[in-house]
């Protein structure tokens, strides 16, 4: 069963959706939730998160997923994109799970962007996961950024100008967003602390986020890493999802 919900903290309004089992339909609380935070331009609405959530809920008692639009992204009323602001989502969220639905442990699945926001509040806010899935991380967010924007809207930003980004919905970004994606590079932190409750699946095929920055990653930090072979990084091809999505939910066993 799927529910559409807001969490309306600090001036916030967070569109989020709950995955349950059908028979948990009228339960208020879960022992386990997993969030699932989705990619750049992307929304909580994917078939892919919907399929996710019906094939953990089915298969392990007293779970529930939590799905929810990032900022300037989906249904979210926000017109501009900050770091700071993802990061403030992922903790109300994460702490609805934990006092509303009053989960023992929490759970996270995130995708590219997702990905980044999630590896950044491990270091910078903390862990509250008993386990981390990571698909086609963004570990090199500030280079896949800057990769997507022409020189022209470079300059405008280098100008003190706010560009257009995104896909079928647009977003702004000014300049003091990328100079954050500089500050905060993956890379020059150690996971060594999580690497035993972290796994990542890549597919060979991404061309947008490429499978070598994950499998560095995963290798200078001792991390199991599953390439998915074929697969291109939003995963496209049914065959190569149910993969990725039995995976995560093997590991999030509880």
């Amino acid at each position: 069963m799927e529910k559409l919900f807001d969490i309306n903290e600090q001036g916030y309004s967070i569109r989020c959706k709950l995955i349950t089992k059908d028979n948990d339909k009228n339960k208020r609380t879960f022992s386990h939730v997993a969030i699932v935070t989705h990619g750049y331009g992307s929304n909580k609405d994917t078939a892919g998160t919907s399929k996710f959530g019906q094939h953990l809920t089915s298969k392990y008692k007293d779970y529930a997923v939590i799905a929810f639009d990032w900022p300037c992204h989906g249904a979210d009323a926000r017109k501009k994109l900050t770091i700071a602001e993802c990061l403030t989502y992922l903790t109300l969220v994460v702490n609805y799970a934990k006092e509303s639905l009053q989960a023992d442990k929490l759970y996270i699945y995130s995708t590219s962007f997702g990905g980044y926001i999630t590896l950044r509040y491990l270091i910078e806010v903390g862990n509250p996961f008993t386990k981390i899935a990571l698909r086609c991380p963004a570990i090199e967010m500030h280079r896949t950024i800057r990769e997507n924007i022409d020189d022209a809207d470079l300059n405008k930003l280098k100008k003190g100008k706010d560009i257009q980004v995104g896909f079928a919905r647009k977003m702004k970004i000014d300049q003091s967003f990328l100079d954050d994606l500089d500050a905060f590079k993956i890379t020059n932190h150690e996971y060594f602390d999580f690497a035993d409750d972290m796994l990542i699946i890549h597919g060979t095929k991404d061309t947008m986020v490429p499978i070598a920055d994950s499998k560095q990653f995963a290798e200078n930090n001792v991390i199991q890493f599953i390439p998915v072979e074929g697969a291109n990084h939003p995963f496209q091809d049914p065959n190569h999802m149910a993969l990725a999505i039995h995976k995560i939910v093997e590991f999030f066993r509880p």
